[in-house]
């Protein structure tokens, strides 16, 4: 019985003084790579496991690590840092995501494209809208607001015919085509109906 109340008391001192560092800011996300997204003052930087603040709040806005990097965006301007701190991107691209499957959705003016690891311009700028990818397969859209999807190397592999595109969880899509929302596989077959 002891040691049941022993381990509850350090779990209660835990929790009620472990994370004091926590109070400091408006807002505490999960970790990442080590790292959690703060704010305070709606600024943004990001802490490690023991609350000291590894980059500083200087920040407008910022995405959560992925595959080891991060977006930041200053002003207007968006970029990339690695979990140092270390600007390994400047911030020039108007619009950008997270890195997923080792490529990263950027824009610059009105067309989006990809950059790989070494934030080099893997496929062109192109698509008027476009998302991360997932699976292989990223969801881009047209000048006629039409989704469909490509691969790796930039090429459409489902054409553009959804009014919205979703990333693939697990072999399937949520898509929705002159209304309706479905689930498609990576061939685009419909493999599941919205219930409406």
């Amino acid at each position: 019985m002891k040691k049941y109340l022993s381990l509850l008391l350090l779990l209660f001192v835990t929790l009620t003084y472990g994370q004091q560092w926590t109070k400091q800011y408006d807002f505490v996300d999960d970790y990442a790579y080590g790292l959690a997204k703060v704010s305070k003052a709606n600024k943004f930087g990001f802490v490690n496991t023991k609350g000291e603040l590894i980059v500083p709040l200087i920040y407008d806005e910022v995405m959560t690590f992925r595959e080891g990097i991060a977006v930041v965006r200053l002003e207007n301007k968006w970029g990339y840092i690695d979990s140092t701190g270390k600007v390994v991107e400047e911030l020039k691209y108007d619009d950008a995501g997270c890195f997923r499957d080792s490529l990263a959705v950027v824009r610059k003016g009105a067309l989006y494209g990809y950059l790989n690891h070494n934030f080099s311009l893997a496929i062109p700028y192109q698509f008027e809208g476009a998302r991360g990818f997932s699976e292989g397969l990223a969801p881009v859209a047209n000048s006629k607001g039409l989704w469909g999807y490509i691969n790796y190397k930039g090429n459409i592999v489902l054409g553009y015919q959804f009014n919205f595109a979703d990333f693939y969880i697990d072999g399937k899509a949520r898509v929705m085509r002159d209304g309706k929302m479905m689930l498609i596989d990576k061939n685009g077959k419909v493999v599941k109906e919205s219930e409406d």
